[in-house]
């Protein structure tokens, strides 16, 4: 498997971390379900956008990259985000020269004098076989389409760019320069894993033009179809209405700065709240959400971890379902948000359990051992969480249970308590979300 990872300009944002966090859960459901995986991420460490924030900056653009992957791999970590290799693409720079002499040699491939090598969109007649069309259309990543006046056709996609004055270059017999955008991806993935493989990934926007890029540089290089077997795409992270969250637009915010404000499991179960086909809509109110369906599951935990009640003879046929329940929902398609659900039905099945006190102790160990095993893919229980002094949980607890009574003047009158004893109380579809002041 690879992913097409970050171009390390600028801390990456919550939207390209959408991709990163959704394939790293791919990952762990395929390896805990028994498959062999061998995941690659390519970081992109030279390109424009570098050169030029590095510029503006009075820096090396090297360094900067290096300094930004630092930062872009600090933020993963910090995510829960450890099941890929990283390749980084300045370190590939020989299997980029020769996957482009390769087309060159196949007559794919054209000079633009003082630009660099071009591939000639006209050689390849099933351009576009991937995303149906030839053409850009407004949620494209067309931020890195090679313009030139010179060019054979309008498509056609820089391999090699020479390199100005005091841009990195690198001696490759076809001139001084470096990759274009595209030829990184498939050097790297031909290096790893040969001419094809099984499931690419990344941002919706990639699929044209980049991803109809890479099939044509791979097939026309090897003459090997299919280039890949399964490709999977990522919808935005949209802001207010309907806005795609990006760089270009300033709307967005960076995981560097949202992990100040919140645990990574929250982080990561707002993202993994939605199918990853469709938009997701980055607000307070699902944040909140996801911080309230961690805080449950953190709750959960602790009251397993104390519970010695009687045993439950349905608990083994309610752990059995809900485990069968959780792969039917990763197996249609990774299917996230019904996952989710399949736990939150888990989790009303085992409090009410424990509120009859009708839990063991052995039984207990088993809850959170499957709890576990989603976690692992999942990484949503926090590792730590603000804890809830016990005279507010027991409000909040009462309050709740006059609320499923509809007697509403009481329970509001205990929410008004609570929030004058310091925390704020906010309902969501996961249970009130409890927070100090």
């Amino acid at each position: 498997m690879f992913v097409c990872g970050p171009t390390v300009y600028d801390y990456a944002h919550i939207g390209n971390f959408r991709s990163f966090v959704f394939f790293d859960v791919v990952a762990k459901y395929l390896r805990q379900r028994g498959y062999e995986i061998d995941y690659i991420q390519n970081i992109t460490d030279i390109d424009d956008k570098i050169i030029r924030q590095a510029r503006e900056n009075n820096r090396n653009p090297l360094d900067w990259a290096r300094e930004y992957t630092e930062k872009f791999l600090e933020d993963a970590k910090a995510l829960g985000i450890d099941s890929p290799k990283y390749a980084p693409a300045t370190k590939y720079i020989d299997e980029v020269i020769k996957q482009v002499k390769i087309l060159i040699d196949k007559g794919f491939a054209y000079e633009i004098e003082s630009d660099g090598w071009y591939y000639d969109l006209s050689t390849f007649p099933e351009y576009g076989k991937l995303s149906g069309r030839t053409t850009q259309m407004a949620d494209d990543g067309i931020s890195r389409i090679d313009e030139n006046e010179k060019k054979k056709n309008r498509g056609d996609f820089c391999l090699w760019k020479y390199s100005k004055e005091n841009e990195p270059s690198w001696d490759s017999g076809l001139g001084k320069g470096r990759p274009g955008w595209h030829i990184e991806d498939t050097a790297i993935t031909e290096k790893f894993f040969g001419p094809q493989y099984d499931i690419h990934g990344g941002g919706q926007d990639l699929m044209f033009p980049h991803h109809e890029a890479e099939i044509t540089q791979q097939e026309s290089a090897s003459g090997l179809k299919p280039f890949v077997k399964y490709w999977m795409h990522v919808a935005f992270i949209i802001i207010g209405k309907g806005e795609k969250m990006s760089k270009s637009l300033g709307n967005f915010e960076t995981v560097h700065n949202l992990l100040t404000k919140y645990h990574k499991e929250t982080l990561r179960f707002y993202i993994l709240g939605g199918h990853y086909r469709k938009p997701l809509d980055f607000s307070d109110k699902n944040i909140n959400q996801a911080m309230a369906g961690t805080q449950r599951l953190n709750e959960l935990i602790l009251r397993l971890s104390h519970t010695d009640g009687i045993s439950n003879p349905d608990m083994e046929q309610i752990i059995s379902d809900t485990k069968k329940s959780f792969i039917i929902a990763m197996d249609d398609d990774f299917n996230t948000p019904d996952a989710l659900a399949v736990i939150f039905e888990f989790v009303r099945k085992i409090n009410s359990s424990l509120a009859e006190n009708e839990l063991s102790k052995a039984q207990a160990k088993e809850i959170s051992v499957l709890l576990s095993e989603f976690n692992e893919v999942l990484g949503i229980i926090p590792t730590e969480q603000q804890k809830i002094p016990a005279n507010i949980q027991e409000l909040v607890e009462k309050r709740e249970k006059f609320r499923k009574e509809k007697k509403y003047p009481e329970s509001d009158k205990l929410r008004t308590e609570i929030e004058e004893l310091g925390y704020i109380l906010e309902d969501t579809i996961y249970g009130p979300m409890i927070q100090a002041k």
